[in-house]
């Protein structure tokens, strides 16, 4: 009989800890923040080589980041067009210039405010490292500030 009583006590006791430790743990939103949305963010946006065109994978970058960030006030959004060595001096710096105005161009049409936009083209400074021209400077440098609210 004595070990039937322990036996139940036991038994008692367990399913007690059952019930206490179900209260330790919270529910998933008490635990993980979702990731600041409307904070400053630096994208880059590629394009193919002596082109100014948006790509299909350019368009959609633009297209989901605009989406992201349609909560946010959009402070400033500063737009430095790039371009690689290959060509001349000129025709790259105008080459940058369309570039940075092809990005421009779409973030106003998703709805951005045109008054935040810093437009500039850099052409071709830096894009020699090394005695190497760097490929990856065929692109728009964004650098966005946003906050909460808009």
């Amino acid at each position: 009989m004595r070990v039937m009583v322990g036996a139940a006590l036991v038994a008692a006791m367990g399913l007690a800890g059952c019930d206490t430790t179900r209260s330790l743990f919270r529910d998933r939103s008490e635990l993980v923040a979702e990731p600041a949305v409307c904070v400053a963010t630096t994208l880059p946006v590629y394009f193919d080589e002596g082109n100014a065109s948006l790509t299909g994978p350019a368009r959609e970058l633009i297209a989901t980041t605009a989406q992201r960030l349609s909560g946010c006030e959009i402070r400033r959004v500063q737009v430095v067009g790039l371009a690689s060595a290959s060509g001349g001096a000129t025709r790259n710096l105008t080459l940058s210039e369309r570039r940075a105005m092809a990005v421009t161009e779409a973030l106003a049409a998703e709805g951005w405010p045109a008054p935040v936009f810093e437009v500039m083209a850099a052409g071709e400074d830096g894009a020699v490292q090394g005695g190497v021209a760097e490929p990856v400077r065929r692109r728009v440098e964004l650098l966005i500030e946003a906050a909460p609210g808009a």
